[in-house]
Formats: structure tokens, C-alpha cells, sequence
């Protein structure tokens, strides 16, 4: 039927406020850049790399497939901008150009990554284990333009940028995946306890 597909493809954001519109979505947009903000201040510096561990990931992510593709996508955006135009919004505090820092092109890659996993949620990967599949996928997005930037930035060879860009922080990325995955699927599962009439399938694009 119409009216269960489109229930089935709505965000959880979307099932859980009552309310919509311009301004819904721009406060919603402002409302995740500053999430993303917040996390970037959960650092931790390796002494061998000049890229940090940070909740980033994990809070472009669990917006995203909050929220959905243009306004997770526009979130990521606005978080960019912010940054470049000197709020203290990257990784501890930082801010300046995106230009300027070694890590640039991972913030850069949060825009199409935060997109695909908004894209995927409104079909209705976010409400099992195909998220998982979804984050991971975005996730892979956030290290290509990152690697190809650091690896400009500072000079190394493919396999010297693997080893400061990427293999220090796999177990990490494993984690927020796995927590954003879990999040998710767990919220619309008490949300369908206690509002039984709403009726959604259980795979992408509400298929059994």
C-alpha cells in the first residue's frame, strides 16, 4: 500500500518529531553540525600520526541515518564551513581552513559518507543489520578523499599513509559502527513497541 511504503521509508528523526518544514530542517541541520562539533572534542593524539582518534566518525554517522541523506549531507556540509571560518569546531578545539590541515580530506569525505548512509536509512536499512553494511560502506568513503589528502599533505608513499591513516584506527571505526548499528535498529524496535500501529518491513526498502 502507498501509505505503508512511505511510513516505511521515513527517517527515525521524521517518525519521532511531530513536526515539519523549512525550519524544522534548517534547525535540524544546524542541530547536527553541532553534534559533530561536540564529538570532534573527544580527541586523543597518537604520537606517530598527525591524524587523532576522534568521535567524529561516529557522530556523522548516527546523524546521518538519523536524520537522512540532505539534511545529514547539508550537516556535514555546514560542519565543514564552520570549522573553515574559524569556530572551534575541529578535533580538540581546532579550527582554520580545511586547506590548512593534514586531516582535511576525512572532513571532506563526512559529506558524500553522511549522504549514502542518510540515503540507505530512508529506505529502511536503518532498521536492522543491513545498517551495518551502510555504515560500512560510508565509512570507506570518509578514507578515500582522507587518504589521498594526507598522503598530499605530508609527503608518504601508499604504504607509509596506510600505516599513519588508516591501520591505527580500524579497531576504532569497528566500534562506533557497531554502536551506531545497534542504536539504531534497538530505538525503532521500543518505538514499535509502544506505537503498534505502525507497520514497517523488515529489510531495505521494507521488504520481508
Amino acid at each position: 500500500m502507498t501509505t505503508a511504503v512511505s511510513r516505511q521509508n521515513r527517517t527515525l528523526f521524521d517518525t519521532l518529531i511531530p513536526f515539519s518544514g523549512l525550519w524544522v530542517d534548517i534547525a535540524t541541520v544546524i542541530a547536527g553540525s553541532l553534534v559533530i562539533a561536540a564529538f570532534a572534542q573527544l580527541k586523543f593524539s597518537l604520537p606517530f600520526t598527525p591524524v587523532p582518534i576522534t568521535g567524529q566518525t561516529f557522530a556523522v554517522l548516527l546523524v546521518a541515518a538519523t536524520v537522512g541523506s540532505k539534511r545529514g549531507g547539508l550537516a556535514a556540509v555546514l560542519y565543514l564551513l564552520e570549522g573553515s571560518v574559524g569556530l572551534p569546531f575541529w578535533a580538540g578545539g581546532a579550527s582554520g581552513s580545511i586547506w590548512s590541515i593534514a586531516t582535511g580530506g576525512y572532513i571532506v569525505g563526512f559529506v558524500p559518507a553522511a549522504f549514502l548512509v542518510g540515503h540507505l536509512a530512508e529506505r529502511g536499512w536503518d532498521r536492522g543489520p543491513w545498517l551495518l553494511a551502510a555504515l560500512v560502506l560510508a565509512n570507506a568513503m570518509i578514507y578515500i578523499p582522507g587518504l589521498w589528502w594526507l598522503s598530499h599533505e605530508i609527503g608518504t608513499n601508499y604504504d607509509g599513509t596506510l600505516e599513519i591513516g588508516l591501520w591505527p584506527f580500524i579497531a576504532g571505526d569497528l566500534a562506533k559502527i557497531v554502536l551506531v548499528s545497534l542504536a539504531l535498529p534497538t530505538t525503532w524496535m521500543l518505538y514499535d513497541r509502544y506505537d503498534p500501529r505502525s507497520k514497517r518491513g523488515s529489510g531495505p526498502d521494507g521488504n520481508q
